[in-house]
């Protein structure tokens, strides 16, 4: 005999309707685990389009071959994503996807780029919003060099260029805005993909600045007004040590060592003490450049903490 108001079989109070609430319970658990995923699904849409860096990031790195197309486009005088104060002077650079740019990971690192006609060394510059992972944008004038520009899209591979030969040492340009009380730093000529930027202020001790997509290096609460030092280190372990960065903003501020120009050092060997260099004059647009030292962190050719994806 069941008793009013419960389900025949279990003694689970029914519904109005009849229905077992446990049964409604069951429905209520499976409609909300469906609104769920359909919002996680809509999150990862959003995120996409809204151009965030996806998980499993990173730039190219090491000797990977990657296979893909190339199309091509012209970005003017602007340094891009990257926001470099313009484009290389050869105008060779190159647009990546969300994945390789990295939320700026790849700026002023370099590819070299197969195609039909021969091979081409770019620079990173810019993020292509159209682009998968295997899918570049090269600039008008690196395409050309690799196939006909009639052909529109052209099948390439590419890899990173390890260790670049560049023109000069490292650049040092602090964002418009910084002050004493905000520290944001971009950092070119490096040729290899940074890992890390840390900085020193009158005060005393480095402090890790956080990478932003737009190619800078920021310290909240600032490190005091300078000089600076900053210490750079690229994903291959190699690090340099510049100092006497002075707080002027949009300008470019040189140095005379090359983070590519130091090779690693086996753990077992103690890196050899930093020198100091001499740093070239200054011109009009530039402030007086800082000394910079460099040496070689432990390590092999293979990048430090890539994502394994």
């Amino acid at each position: 005999m069941t008793a009013p108001g419960t389900a025949p079989d279990n003694d689970i109070p029914a519904g109005d309707d009849g229905t077992p609430r446990s049964s409604r319970r069951v429905r209520h658990w499976l409609a909300g685990a469906g609104v769920t995923a359909l919002a996680a699904v809509l999150g990862i849409t959003l995120a996409v389009r809204g151009g965030a860096t996806p998980a499993c990031a990173a730039p190219p790195t090491g000797n990977a071959v990657h296979k893909g197309k190339a199309s091509f486009y012209d970005a003017g005088r602007s340094g891009g994503n990257c926001s470099f104060p313009g484009p290389p002077a050869d105008r060779l650079y190159v647009a990546l996807g969300a994945s390789q740019y990295s939320g700026s990971a790849a700026c002023g690192s370099y590819l070299e780029v197969t195609g039909p006609k021969g091979k081409v060394r770019v620079m990173v510059m810019d993020q292509c919003g159209g682009c998968g992972p295997s899918k570049i944008d090269l600039s008008t004038e690196a395409f050309t060099k690799i196939a006909d520009r009639s052909q529109g899209i052209a099948p390439v591979t590419y890899r990173a260029v390890v260790n670049p030969p560049l023109d000069g040492g490292l650049t040092f340009r602090l964002k418009g805005g910084a002050s004493k009380y905000w520290f944001a730093v971009q950092v070119g000529n490096h040729g290899n993909p940074l890992r890390s930027v840390e900085a020193m202020g009158p005060g005393g001790g480095f402090r890790k600045a956080a990478r932003q997509s737009d190619n800078h290096w920021t310290i909240e609460g600032g490190i005091g007004p300078g000089p600076y030092s900053i210490r750079v280190t690229d994903v291959y372990g190699r690090q340099a040590t510049a100092t006497g960065i002075r707080m002027v903003t949009k300008q470019v501020q040189r140095s005379t060592v090359t983070l590519a120009s130091a090779s690693p050092t086996p753990s077992s060997s103690p890196s050899a003490p930093p020198s100091p260099t001499t740093a070239p004059a200054p011109t009009p647009t530039e402030s007086v450049a800082p000394t910079a030292t460099v040496e070689a962190l432990a390590g092999a050719a293979a990048p430090l903490d890539r994502p394994r994806c």
